[in-house]
């Protein structure tokens, strides 16, 4: 009997709030180009937080499917209708992705953008992952929770990459990972230093354009992580 039954999923808020701009998208009310109400206004007629509506407009925004201009406000994106719409699906659907997959995606991306980075990184892309770096370090130091940072050193490679798919994917995913890793305690405080010794060295490959130890190096990195996943 109980066969004939499903789970019921309960939708968060912010959910809910990209479901209705796909619906707008869809039916034509929102354009390319249209410029949402602002956030103040749009909780006010969702009857949520601000805090809701900005994270459904960062989600969307993280996937490209609006953009946040200085001055101007937040805009729908210049994609055609059938993209924007799949894309959204994608964006409620991933919540459901599971994190080994998540890992295993990671882990290929990665590897590829360390060795490409060690063969087309240029002098302002040393610059911004050594910064990314500090970046992290220094919230370590303050015993903080630098997964954000973390991710943004492995963003910043990507970058280096002169791939722009390659970034793009990593953007994909990067939001999961990070609230993954949040649920699941993956950076340990005793494991901190290590990465940091890690992410040295990947950074070290990257400089003197050793596209192999890089690739090795990032392999290394995420070995325990992918191992974990695999539990």
């Amino acid at each position: 009997m109980l066969d004939n039954f499903s789970q019921i999923k309960v939708e968060n808020p912010s959910d809910k709030i990209i479901r209705q701009i796909r619906s707008l998208i869809t039916s034509g009310q929102l354009k390319s180009g249209d410029k949402l109400p602002p956030e103040r206004k749009l909780a006010e007629k969702f009857a949520v937080g601000r805090s809701v509506v900005r994270d459904a407009i960062r989600k969307l925004e993280f996937y490209g499917i609006v953009k946040t201009q200085p001055q101007s406000g937040t805009v729908i994106a210049g994609m055609g209708i059938v993209a924007l719409e799949g894309l959204i699906t994608d964006v409620l659907n991933i919540e459901e992705t599971d994190f080994n997959s998540l890992v295993e995606t990671r882990v290929l991306l990665e590897v590829n953008a360390a060795g490409k980075a060690a063969e087309r990184r240029t002098a302002d892309d040393i610059i911004v992952l050594e910064k990314a770096l500090s970046a992290y370090e220094a919230k370590v130091a303050e015993g903080s929770s630098a997964v954000e940072e973390d991710l943004l050193f492995h963003i910043k490679i990507a970058e280096a990459s002169g791939n722009k798919v390659l970034k793009s994917l990593m953007l994909v995913i990067t939001p999961d990972i990070v609230k993954n890793y949040t649920r699941l305690n993956v950076c340990k405080d005793d494991r901190m230093d290590r990465t940091i010794q890690e992410h040295r060295k990947i950074l070290e490959y990257i400089i003197d354009k050793n596209k192999t130890k890089a690739e090795e190096a990032m392999r290394l990195h995420l070995k325990d992580i992918l191992e974990f996943s695999q539990k």
